[in-house]
């Protein structure tokens, strides 16, 4: 026991000797339960019911950032979790302070992010008599988030922490959330050793699947040999994998035609000559009327959402569908599936590429594809010297060479920015695909730098979303975050005023905004260089200055108002009904 402790029993100094007498709490178990994870980064904001953790993470030091808002700082734990591929860390007080975390929760709940995020809480001897800043944070929890506790016993601390950072991190990953009672931090931890977290995690209702079953492998195996028109439709659960190698090597291998969902670009080159682009609302005609045509369809981790199937009476209408996927709970769900593999994505292509089996002859259909490529480009009509926002995205990827971290908001800018910026590598690409958040992609773009120091991080927003997290903007001149900050401004809710002009007859009712600040002057109030693009001609030069400077930089690139996310599906219309086609 550390009471029986003596200076001849250690050599230690005499004051070492009396930091290791001094009684433990609650908050330092805690703080050292988040040390034995490996935890190196954690973004949160104090408040009254966790003052004790923040005290004990000043005596026992991890990195803290203090955002400016708890919804900067679940995104930004987003942007870092995405990034690493490992859990991003947050803490908040009781009440508002937990509150304001829940559209990032459901984000990440959304999106398959790994968070583990801390929430301060009354005591218990108060809870559920609406004590001040008291909110049942459990009950609101519950349903975006792949599990929940509430601390009731400080020996339970380091299996519960433990427990968190394997649940939130394995099988399909997710959000966490560990409620902590003012009082448990707070409680003196007297009685003999330190308590430890189990060797072993016991968690009999938690085992995903990580092998896929041989007989399903075999049946997969069998449909691609008889295929005429295969394609592979790759999603997030590829980069969660890291099987972005496995993938490549197995389209290559059987010349199997590829296109992704919006979480999974980066799974595969974004110019790989078996790439045909994104499909879904907004993807490219090609990858729509491959899966409209294809006769088989082989789903690695991604989720059939709406936004990529629309009318699920017609997708994929003649394809064998063959769906490999880590939740069970996702197969089957919306679109019928012929040949089910629960496993990993990484753990599946790797038992797909130890048979050998006949490839399946795709030379007519690679030719059919590629003449669609050929033929319905993504595509914009030039505007004069006024900047379209698409001319902006190629711009940044020339000078960028599509090596960046990009990150969006969610609107007109993340599609343009999902058709128009090739990626090189995974984990590059983040984005609120699920939830839709406004306000995602400033925070995201700041966890990324930390991730990712000597990474270029672009945030490519809209002067809407922008403003929502704009704050944020404190920590890069707080830290020097290099994250350059581009605002495609057309003084609107761009996506709203688009289906405002295609479904209600160009009713633009409250999607206009034609009071905007001064994002040059916000960006110097904070100490921040700002740049303004006005013209077609300043937009390339600016761009470079600014991207290739080794300092943040913030960038108001004014763009063309009424201009449209094309291609596109209309809702309840499916992938064969695409309007905004154009024959190249």
């Amino acid at each position: 026991m550390t009471a029986n402790v003596s200076l001849s029993d250690t050599g230690h100094e005499e004051t070492q000797v009396e930091e290791i007498k001094k009684p433990k709490d609650g908050a330092d178990i805690l703080i050292q339960a988040l040390h034995d994870q490996g935890v190196e980064i954690v973004f949160g904001y104090p408040g009254g019911a966790v003052l004790q953790i923040y005290d004990a993470m000043y005596r026992n030091p991890i990195r803290h950032i203090l955002t400016r808002h708890e919804q900067g700082a679940i995104h930004a734990a987003e942007g870092y979790a995405r990034v690493t591929n490992k859990a991003g860390v947050v803490i908040a007080t009781s009440g508002p302070g937990a509150t304001n975390l829940v559209t990032g929760i459901a984000d990440a709940m959304m999106d398959s992010l790994p968070l583990v995020i801390f929430t301060g809480q009354v005591a218990t001897s108060v809870i559920g008599t609406d004590a001040f800043q008291e909110a049942d944070i459990m009950g609101i929890t519950t349903p975006i988030t792949k599990h929940n506790y509430q601390v009731q016993d400080i020996r339970d601390i380091p299996r519960i922490v433990k427990e968190a950072f394997h649940i939130a991190n394995t099988g399909r990953k997710g959000p966490v959330v560990i409620d902590f009672p003012k009082n448990v931090s707070q409680a003196i931890f007297t009685e003999g050793d330190m308590p430890k977290a189990p060797e072993e995690i016991y968690l009999p209702g938690y085992q995903p699947t990580y092998k896929p079953n041989y007989l399903q492998i075999q049946k997969a195996i069998q449909a691609i040999s008889n295929a005429k028109k295969p394609l592979v439709l790759a999603g997030a659960g590829v980069l969660f994998a890291d099987a972005r190698e496995e993938l490549t090597e197995f389209i290559e291998k059987y010349q199997l035609p590829i296109v992704n969902t919006l979480l999974g670009l980066g799974g595969i080159h974004g110019q790989h000559e078996l790439f045909y682009g994104m499909a879904g609302m907004h993807g490219t005609f090609t990858a729509n009327d491959a899966i409209t045509n294809c006769d088989l369809l082989i789903n690695i981790g991604a989720r059939f959402d709406d936004r990529l199937t629309g009318n699920l009476a017609t997708f994929a209408p003649n394809a064998t569908v063959v769906h490999i996927d880590i939740d069970p709970a996702e197969i089957g769900k919306n679109v019928p599936t012929d040949i089910p593999i629960v496993a990993d994505a990484k753990e599946a292509l790797n038992a797909l590429l130890k048979k050998d089996f006949d490839a399946p002859n795709t030379t007519e259909w690679i030719a059919y594809l590629e003449s669609n490529k050929q033929a319905y480009p993504l595509w914009y009509e030039e505007a004069g010297e006024e900047v379209l926002p698409q001319q902006a995205i190629e711009m940044i990827h020339r000078i960028t060479e599509g090596d960046a971290i990009v990150t969006t908001d969610v609107g007109q800018h993340q599609m343009w920015a999902a058709q128009y910026y090739a990626l090189n590598n995974g984990h590059s690409w983040i984005t609120s695909g699920g939830l839709g958040t406004m306000g995602f992609g400033f925070p995201a773009a700041i966890g990324a730098q930390f991730a990712e120091p000597d990474k270029k991080v672009i945030a490519i927003c809209g002067d809407a979303g922008f403003q929502m997290t704009a704050q944020e903007l404190s920590l890069l001149k707080e830290f020097e975050l290099p994250v350059k900050i581009v605002i495609l401004n057309n003084s609107c809710l761009g996506m709203v005023r688009q289906w405002q002009q295609t479904f209600y007859e160009e009713r633009y009712s409250s999607s206009l905004m034609p009071v905007q600040p001064d994002f040059v002057k916000l960006a110097d109030a904070y100490g921040i260089k700002g740049y303004r693009i006005d013209t077609l001609e300043e937009a390339e030069r600016i761009f470079a200055e600014a991207i290739n400077s080794d300092e943040p930089a913030l960038i108001d690139c004014r763009v063309k108002q009424i201009e449209n996310v094309y291609p596109m599906v209309a809702p309840g219309k499916g992938l064969h009904e695409m309007i905004g086609v154009k024959k190249g």
